[in-house]
């Protein structure tokens, strides 16, 4: 792999002139901060563990800050950009900056949430700085979508970061941390500057590590049928298990009885258990031939 030249990644000035010579100006509504900072983006490269053997995927690459530091390290990059101006844009901006490594650059020009398939191989990573208003919801997506993604690393709004990476018990603890804990082992991997973004955000960011887990969770329960106890049981979190999940089981004496055949108290709430608690509920409710409403699986909180 030739090395890039230092001048490669994008500065304030290049991106501001690149913003410029497009009429781009950031949205609110597609929650656009584009990163001006280039240790920033090698840092975030550096955090996600990318390697040379990578196939990484970035959603909302914008005019290509994150980008251009992943094709120095990361063997392909797909960049999926749902901005019509922005995805006409990007494969120039990675010819000029990166030559060399061009060739190793693809654009899918889509709504990630959907996106079902992507060109070339299988991706192994993720790394992206999500749209605050979309974060939640585009990360379960694409780890649902595409299981070969062993590894992620998104920058998203600090209190989504605490949501996603929150333990049973944490008050912020809920929908987003018990679904991402379905596929992945999470933690928080950093905090993030506002000076550091253009414009500059209104909220701190912060970074967050997803592992894909080992082995999936064991259950017989399907991942729709967990879901449902978990968008259940946080609809009415001040709620005990009891009442929260008498919709969801048909009446609180159905929900008492899946609760103590899966060994969870009744009295107890959803901001205690494990996602291996919930797929004991939902195991529960299937054995005694409940037909939980569909959830929504991309919902965040």
């Amino acid at each position: 792999m030739s090395s890039p030249s230092p001048d490669s990644l994008l500065g304030p000035a290049d991106i501001r002139e690149l913003a410029a010579a497009l009429g781009v100006r950031p949205t609110k509504q597609r929650g656009q901060n584009f990163v001006i900072d280039a240790n920033t983006v090698r840092r975030i490269v550096r955090t996600a563990e990318v390697r040379p053997d990578d196939v990484v995927v970035e959603v909302g690459p914008g005019l290509g800050s994150l980008t251009l530091a992943l094709l120095e390290t990361a063997d392909r990059v797909t960049a999926v950009e749902i901005d019509d101006v922005l995805a006409a844009a990007l494969p120039a901006t990675i010819a000029a900056r990166m030559p060399d490594r061009a060739d190793r650059f693809a654009l899918v020009h889509s709504d990630a949430m959907h996106v079902t398939e992507l060109p070339g191989p299988a991706p192994t990573a993720l790394v992206a700085n999500l749209p605050y208003n979309v974060a939640v919801p585009v990360l379960l997506h694409m780890l649902d979508t595409f299981p070969s993604i062993e590894r992620t690393l998104v920058m998203v709004q600090s209190e989504v970061a605490d949501r996603l990476a929150a333990a049973p018990g944490n008050k912020v603890y809920g929908v987003p941390s018990v679904k991402a804990n379905w596929y992945a082992d999470v933690k928080r991997a950093g905090a993030i500057g506002r000076n550091v973004f253009w414009p500059a955000p209104n909220v701190d960011s912060g970074l967050v590590s997803l592992v894909r887990r080992a082995e999936p969770i064991r259950t017989t329960a399907s991942k729709a049928e967990v879901f449902a106890v978990v968008d259940a049981a946080f609809a009415q979190r001040r709620k005990t298990l009891r009442a929260a999940l008498a919709g969801w089981a048909g009446s609180a004496a159905a929900a008492e009885a899946a609760l103590v055949a899966a060994g969870v108290s009744p009295q107890a709430r959803g901001e205690s258990l494990t996602v291996e608690e919930f797929a004991r509920i939902a195991e529960a409710a299937s054995a005694r031939g409940a037909t939980p409403a569909r959830p929504n699986e991309e919902s965040g909180e």
